[in-house]
């Protein structure tokens, strides 16, 4: 045991160790010391994001291994770092993708953090949540809302963050279509639905659960992706990593209309015609998040009861979690429980 924080001396973790097999592997890992302004968790559950994925099959560029996962961290404080003011021993906190920053760059300066170009990203460029412990900058963790158990919380963290980030994108949408109807759009669809807007689900051909669980939330459609909605669109968020949906959520947007590319990764975007842009639709990208994003939506979630669906895994099951996801086999949310044996 560590005599200064009562911790044990190494923790458990679930890591990819190499390029060679996409796979995360059960790794005891060292206690690692905290720089200052660092806080140190007991991480209760972590939420399984695509991007995760992504990471497990080699598809983020940069990724140096072995590298713990997870980026959708709910825990409670253990250790604080020299300087850290804003938590407690005890406090639940969650912890998102977007580790830090420099903070002095243009980007940092402008509102526009989450450009940085030394960001650090928490379970890709450091390691993250699939652990029984988790290290984080104090400056970029959130407390939680409290009306959210540890299960229901961790997905907000990332599946609500970005989707909320996405959202902002189409600020004068009425009509808004989200492509992949899985943890983010969930969310992001009752954020919409609260503020008024008409929702449309797409989803992959034959997906009856995911198209069930749209309904259930209130959308005013649900259907397979190469289908066309009762209505047009004025903007469409694609959580659904293929490129090829592009063009097809173009032809359905309307004049003016914005089609958002929400994910760290995508299938490349097939050529198209000109006139499927044309009249000032826009193609735009989401790229992480800023705390700003952060404040907004957790201050929304505080006052608006977000229905979460969600599918609990033990910590030593990552893998089957991944596999689950890529495979569509549940509907909303997977999440880790971080304290389970």
């Amino acid at each position: 045991m560590d005599r200064r924080a009562g911790l044990p001396l190494r923790y458990r973790a679930m890591a990819r160790l190499d390029a060679a097999s996409p796979r995360l592997v059960a790794v005891e890992r060292p206690m690692p010391i905290l720089a200052p302004g660092q806080i140190r968790l007991r991480v209760h559950t972590c939420g399984v994001c695509r991007t995760d994925l992504h990471l497990v099959d080699g598809e983020l560029p940069g990724t140096v291994l072995p590298r713990v996962p997870g980026h959708e961290i709910v825990g409670s404080v253990v250790e604080l770092g020299a300087g850290c003011t804003h938590f407690r021993l005890g406090d639940r906190v969650g912890v998102p993708w977007l580790h830090g920053t420099c903070g002095h760059c243009g980007y940092c300066t402008s509102a526009r953090e989450n450009l940085c170009e030394t960001a650090e990203f928490t379970g890709w460029t450091v390691d993250g949540g699939y652990a029984e412990y988790a290290v984080a900058n104090e400056d970029f963790a959130f407390a939680m809302p409290a009306r959210y158990d540890d299960e229901q919380a961790a997905p907000l963290l990332c599946a609500g963050l970005i989707g909320y980030r996405a959202l902002r994108m189409l600020p004068q949408a009425r009509a808004v279509g989200l492509y992949g109807f899985g943890a983010a759009a969930h969310l992001i669809a009752q954020v919409a639905l609260a503020q008024g807007r008409t929702v449309f689900a797409f989803t992959r051909a034959g997906d009856v659960a995911a198209q069930d669980l749209a309904r259930a939330l209130g959308v005013h459609w649900a259907g397979a992706a190469d289908a066309a909605p009762p209505s047009a669109m004025d903007g469409a968020i694609l959580f659904a990593p293929a490129g090829e949906l592009v063009p097809r959520a173009l032809e359905l947007v309307q004049p003016g209309g914005t089609v958002v590319c929400a994910g760290i990764h995508m299938s490349d975007i097939p050529s198209f015609p000109y006139r499927t842009l044309w009249r000032e639709r826009c193609v735009r990208s989401v790229a992480n998040l800023t705390r700003r994003d952060g404040i907004e939506f957790f201050e929304f979630a505080a006052g608006h009861p977000l229905r979460l669906h969600t599918t609990r895994y033990a910590l030593a099951d990552a893998n089957a979690a991944l596999d689950d996801l890529r495979a569509g086999r549940f509907a909303g949310a997977a999440v880790l429980d971080c304290r389970a044996p």
